[in-house]
């Protein structure tokens, strides 16, 4: 069992700072134009010649409504009719992907996300998934982790009982807060009444799994009501729970424009609101799994952390890193192998490059073996808080003090700190550390000297 998670403020003030959030080593920053499509049919026919598994991200980019703190990838639009060139162009990439591939190859993931997947009418998520069915091997047992990202707004039971019958069993809705003060501030008005209904529905139609998403450091949010909206959620008992910290960025991401800056909580105040939240969680009996993430202990995400299994990709913390990744869709990221690639951020571009038959692929990044070596370690001390010398030297033929001696300093500081302990056979992130693993992370990241921090959330 794993140790408790323990609040050290002085900890936080001095290693909170800004860095990736390590879904992959290298970071999505690291990705560059001079890796192509070609490189990508390569990544293919080495997945086909392994036979190994696979897992699916579709990107729906659309929304209907802005909510002003987002920071994905979208099209803002009321007109449905956005969609069908879009999925015309979606089912082109999944044919020119899928020849690449072996029909043994099953899909054990398959993950929708957006923008607003739900945006899609019925007929258009029959048609899609008819494309998917008919180009890979997906699961009909039931045995596959299918999920889908929903926002409770364009949604209803007749959604929920369609999803299932297309092989969805697990959905990710969004919530943020249930304040009404806030929801005005962002612009996503959504009552308790819609997240509910939907919660019942997958019940009722035995969704395996249910996520809920929360943000803390929005515009218009105290502590007090930030832990109203918890004391909610919990009653909704939702198998896991991402709450994230909002990170302001106005000059990367336009939407955000629309905040004023001075309805934004004060530092002290957002971290009494995480304070409150994990206190709360831990006493309903949520473990933290870590990086904003909460599971209930029966959760398989939970039992995998437990067991040393649990693994992090694109998609965050999943028991299916073993997966080839395949990204379809604008923006969307594959992980093939040691091939990271990413498909163009612009929906024209994205568009016009598939009407010609080719792929979409814009920029990408090769791990070499140092790369390769310190995302096993990162790997690790961000899904176990912990790392074992002997496997990593075994793996990949080093001596984990002599090829890390520049970072020996920086270690030693984080020990007499408290954050950690470091001894001949590992490191062990302490509970008081627990909060701040990225930062732990970032003394293994050979890039992060180069960035410009600016371009990262905080670490709490």
């Amino acid at each position: 069992m794993l140790d408790d998670l323990r609040w050290d403020a002085d900890l936080i003030r001095r290693y909170d700072l800004a860095g990736p959030r390590y879904t992959s080593y290298p970071t999505a920053v690291q990705l560059h134009g001079e890796v192509g499509s070609f490189d990508l049919l390569h990544a293919l026919r080495e997945s086909r010649r392994a036979t190994r598994p696979l897992s699916l991200y579709v990107h729906v980019p659309f929304c209907a409504n802005i909510c002003y703190y987002c920071a994905c990838n979208k099209v803002i639009t009321k007109d449905r009719g956005r969609a069908a060139p879009y999925l015309q162009r979606l089912e082109q990439e999944i044919q020119l992907i899928a020849c690449h591939l072996d029909p043994k190859q099953v899909v054990e993931q398959l993950h929708f996300g957006g923008g607003t997947p739900t945006f899609l009418s019925h007929v258009e998520l029959r048609q899609l998934m008819a494309t998917l069915r008919q180009h890979f091997n997906l699961l009909d047992d039931d045995s596959g982790d299918y999920g889908i990202e929903i926002d409770p707004r364009e949604a209803d039971w007749s959604t929920m009982g369609l999803l299932r019958e297309l092989g969805f069993n697990r959905v990710s809705l969004g919530v943020q807060d249930l304040d009404p003060a806030v929801q005005r501030a962002v612009n996503r008005l959504q009552s308790l009444e819609q997240t509910r209904t939907l919660i019942e529905a997958a019940r009722t139609l035995q969704f395996r799994s249910i996520n809920l998403d929360l943000i803390y450091g929005l515009p218009k949010q105290t502590p007090e009501g930030f832990a109203r909206t918890v004391e909610e959620v919990i009653r909704l008992q939702p198998d896991r729970l991402s709450v994230f910290n909002y990170a302001h960025l106005p000059e990367r991401f336009m939407p955000q424009r629309r905040i004023d800056s001075n309805d934004l909580p004060a530092p002290a105040a957002k971290l009494e609101m995480l304070h409150a939240t994990i206190d709360q969680l831990t006493a309903a009996g949520y473990r933290y799994i870590g990086m904003d993430h909460f599971a209930l202990p029966d959760d398989e995400l939970a039992i995998a952390q437990e067991e040393g299994t649990l693994q992090r990709n694109f998609q965050g913390y999943t028991t299916h890193g073993h997966c080839d990744l395949i990204g379809l869709g604008v923006s969307a990221i594959s992980q093939i192998g040691d091939l990271y690639c990413q498909n163009s951020s612009d929906l024209n571009t994205y568009q016009d490059t598939l009407s010609t038959a080719q792929l979409a692929t814009q920029r990408g990044l090769l791990c070499n073996q140092d790369d390769r070596l310190r995302r096993a370690v990162i790997q690790q001390l961000i899904c176990h808080f912990e790392l074992d010398f002997e496997p990593i030297e075994r793996a990949f033929t080093i001596d984990f003090r002599g090829y890390f001696n520049d970072l020996w300093p920086q270690l030693q500081a984080m020990q007499r700190d408290g954050l950690i302990t470091l001894d001949a056979q590992g490191i062990r992130i302490l509970p008081a550390g627990r909060l701040l693993a990225r930062s732990v992370c970032m003394v293994f990241d050979a890039y992060l000297a180069q960035q410009n921090r600016q371009r990262f959330s905080r670490v709490i």
